[in-house]
């Protein structure tokens, strides 16, 4: 499966796999991730991911729901995070990396308390996008006043 996914993110060949759906799902993975690094993904937590895809790329209801399951099929698969930040890192500027890793904080603290594993994933993720150590604590401030 993962096989599968990281062949669509380098040569999307549908409207359903176009690059802004291969985006949203890169960007579905990441969020996963992060919910997952504590391994345990509340339904609070998938809520706030499907609000920050439908906010982040404009999508529906529906799309959001099958990005979701589509994403979490091939975290159950994965074996890491590069194959999306590349996929990020190749159409995302500096300041919509910023955003998602904004978003990637705002899911960590939404729960009880942020897990270190949940911290360390974010870092991992923010230094494969190539955000610099200031944003990434930016970016944590800004969520930590969002939540």
């Amino acid at each position: 499966m993962l096989g599968r996914l990281l062949d669509k993110l380098k040569a999307p060949e549908t409207a359903e796999e176009s690059p802004d759906h291969l985006l949203a799902l890169a960007a579905a993975a990441l969020l996963l991730e992060v919910a997952w690094a504590d391994h345990d993904i509340a339904d609070d937590e998938l809520t706030l991911i499907e609000t920050q895809l439908r906010e982040q790329f404009g999508l529906t209801d529906s799309e959001v729901q099958a990005l979701v399951a589509a994403s979490r099929e091939a975290h159950q698969d994965s074996v890491g995070v590069y194959g999306y930040t590349r996929t990020i890192n190749e159409a995302f500027d500096e300041a919509r990396k910023f955003e998602l890793v904004t978003a990637l904080w705002r899911l960590a603290l939404a729960d009880d308390g942020l897990h270190r594993y949940e911290e360390h994933t974010i870092r991992k993720i923010a230094e494969l996008l190539y955000l610099s150590h200031s944003r990434f604590i930016e970016a944590k401030l800004r969520a930590k006043r969002d939540v």
